[in-house]
C-alpha cells in the first residue's frame, strides 16, 4: 500500500518525518524535537545515543538501565552517585557487609608469617583478591581512598604524608606551599590572621 502522508514516521510520535526536520539513527527517522533520551529527555546526538530494540537513550540512562552493576562500575573518577535507578524500574538489592573468608588450612608460609598483611585505614587483613599498593602499603580496594575528601584513588593519582593517602588536590591544599598565589585558584588572595 502506498504512503500517501509523505515521508517517513517518527520513531517516538509517528507522525510524518520531512526532510528538513530529519534526524536518522539505526535506520530509524525521527523529529529532531522528538530525539529525546525516554528516561530524562535530554536532546541526542550521534554522539550521545544509545539504542535498545525501538528505544532511544543518552549513555548514562542507557548505563544505569543496561549496563553492568556493581563495584567499579560509575561514571568515572571521583563521582559520588545515591542514584540506585529506581526512576528506570531497577530494584536495588542491599549487598551483604565484607567479611573476609577464613581459611582453617593456611598455607604453611601464611602460618609462619602470622597471616596476611594489615590494612593501615581499618586495620583488617588484606588478601590478595582484593589487595591495592600504594605508599609502600598494602590496603582494600574500598579503603584506598583520599583521607580528606573519600575520593577513589589509583596508584597515579594519589600523595602519601605521614603513612596516610591523599588525592592530589588534597594534598596540594592542606600541604602545598600557602600564600598569593598558591592552592586557590586564578586571582584568589587569601587573608590570614
Amino acid at each position: 500500500m502506498p504512503n500517501w502522508g509523505g515521508g517517513k514516521k517518527c520513531g517516538v510520535c509517528q507522525k510524518t518525518v520531512y526532510f528538513a526536520e530529519e534526524v536518522q539513527c539505526e535506520g530509524n527517522s525521527f523529529h529532531k524535537s522528538c530525539f529525546l533520551c525516554m528516561v530524562c529527555k535530554k536532546n541526542l546526538d550521534s554522539t550521545t545515543v544509545a539504542v535498545h530494540g525501538e528505544e532511544i537513550y543518552c549513555k548514562s540512562c542507557y548505563g544505569k538501565k543496561y549496563g553492568p552493576k556493581g563495584y567499579g562500575y560509575g561514571q568515572g573518577a571521583g563521582t559520588l552517585s545515591t542514584d540506585k535507578g529506581e526512576s528506570l524500574g531497577i530494584k536495588h538489592e542491599e549487598a551483604p557487609g565484607h567479611r573476609p573468608t577464613i581459611n582453617p588450612n593456611a598455607s604453611k608460609f601464611a602460618q609462619k608469617i602470622g597471616g596476611s598483611e594489615r590494612c593501615p585505614r581499618c586495620s583488617q587483613a588484606v588478601y590478595a583478591a582484593e589487595k591495592v599498593i600504594g605508599a609502600g602499603k598494602s590496603w582494600h580496594k574500598s579503603c584506598f581512598r583520599c583521607a580528606k575528601c573519600g575520593k577513589g584513588l589509583e596508584s597515579t593519582t594519589l600523595a602519601d604524608k605521614d603513612g596516610e593517602i591523599y588525592c592530589k588536590g588534597c594534598y596540594a591544599k592542606n600541604f602545598g606551599p600557602k600564600g598569593f598565589g598558591f592552592g586557590q585558584g586564578a586571582g584568589a588572595l587569601v587573608h590570614s590572621e
